[in-house]
């Protein structure tokens, strides 16, 4: 175990279904073309999220429900439930399908935690995406492709590390995730080049790592 030691996400659960029933496709507000949904859960929210994303670049499917689980994957309600659910919502089972394998690949070759101090227990999310899909460009309320700097840490961390962030590179702040989030953590999304962006993630996790190296320094 060591400092920015990678905290790498593991997906639990994915289920198809082919043709969802039209009283769960109002409930989930679908567009008549969405007929497939694919539902995902992982342990981790915050990597789940950008794999979603990555998803709808790679097919032609949408985010149509993501949400995080109180208390974290640590509470978790069950051996599948993890820290977060996703569903991916698509024309037919084949999209669906590529958009979930997309997203899989994505939390597990590009997406994960660091570790903030020598024995992980302090972790954090400083992840760029170089160009968003339609799930983040929404959230973040920015032109799709749009690079992003997608920032997460716990409480104290993330707040004194967003301003870091927000000092050192040329970034906007598009969305302040206040702490407590459902899994008791912070953050936020900053958008700019894909330079400046890279620039906030570093600033951040410099940051980040201070603040646990040195907890009552002021």
């Amino acid at each position: 175990m060591a400092t920015l030691d990678p905290i790498k996400p593991t997906i639990l659960a994915v289920r198809l279904i082919p043709n969802v029933h039209t009283d769960f496709a109002k409930r989930l507000e679908l567009r008549p073309d969405q007929r497939s949904i694919a539902i995902i859960t992982c342990d981790m929210d915050d990597p789940l999220y950008v794999a979603l994303d990555e998803a709808t670049k790679m097919a032609d499917v949408e985010v149509v429900y993501g949400q995080s689980f109180y208390a974290g994957s640590a509470h978790a309600s069950g051996k599948l439930s993890g820290e977060v659910i996703g569903i991916l919502a698509g024309n037919d089972p084949a999209e669906v399908r590529s958009g979930v394998n997309a997203c899989v690949a994505y939390c597990e070759e590009s997406a994960w935690f660091y570790s903030a101090n020598d024995d992980d227990s302090i972790a954090f999310f400083p992840h760029t995406i170089s160009r968003t899909g339609s799930f983040l460009s929404k959230m973040a309320d920015i032109p799709l492709g749009t690079p992003l700097a997608y920032l997460i840490a716990p409480p104290i961390e993330s707040t004194f590390a967003i301003d870091a962030a927000l000092k050192a590179a040329d970034v906007e702040m598009k969305e302040w995730f206040k702490p407590p989030s459902e899994t008791n953590f912070g953050g936020a999304l900053m958008a700019g080049s894909q330079s400046a962006c890279k620039a906030a993630c570093q600033a951040f996790s410099d940051a980040v790592v201070e603040v646990a190296a040195h907890p009552l320094k002021y």
